[in-house]
């Protein structure tokens, strides 16, 4: 697959889209969020040289869910381990990230993360809460939903379906009472 042509174009739309969502909790502001989103709004991601030192260290999950605990000693333990293990899937960001970074502060630099990739992925071909929401599954199990021929074309790297897959492990299922009634189908 190249990087151009009509499924690229598709793809940057959607990934727009998903953001937009995620960050401004539209539409799916219902849903979880991810580890970008937490990085942003609760670990100090709205000081651009924090955020450009955050993205540019490498780490482990239980580092980074200590770090998180030190950042926001308040921060709940799902969304701690969201952000840990967005962080050990995603960081360290290369170093152009990373001078952008340092210079705007913008978290949408960053890469995507389980949330924004389930947004941008998943409502296309069924709905999100029959297709998503409501299944509870492990880290594998939503990696092994890559392996369905229906999935084999989505457009993800490995680095984000496993980000998808460790935010949907811990975040999903969703209770019924807590999705919109508009997107129950």
């Amino acid at each position: 697959m190249t990087g151009s042509g009509p499924r690229a174009a598709a793809l940057s739309v959607a990934l727009a889209g998903a953001a937009a969502f995620a960050q401004g909790g539209d539409t799916f502001g219902f849903m979880p969020p991810g580890g970008r989103t937490i990085l942003a709004e609760r670990l100090g991601g709205d000081d651009p040289a924090l955020l450009a030192r955050t993205a540019g260290r490498e780490a482990d999950a239980d580092a980074w869910t200590a770090w998180a605990r030190s950042r926001a000693p308040d921060i709940e333990d799902v969304a701690a381990r969201t952000f840990a293990a967005y962080a050990e899937l995603n960081f360290p960001v290369g170093t152009d990230v990373l001078e952008r970074l340092a210079d705007s502060g913008d978290p949408a630099l960053l890469p995507p993360d389980g949330k924004d990739l389930a947004v941008a992925q998943c409502q296309f071909c069924h709905s999100m809460f029959t297709g998503y929401l409501t299944h509870d599954r492990d880290v594998e199990g939503w990696k092994s939903t890559f392996k369905a021929p229906f999935h084999l074309e989505i457009p993800m790297t490995e680095t984000e379906r496993a980000t998808f897959a460790t935010y949907s492990a811990l975040n999903m299922p969703m209770k019924v009472g807590d999705v919109p009634p508009e997107l129950r189908f």
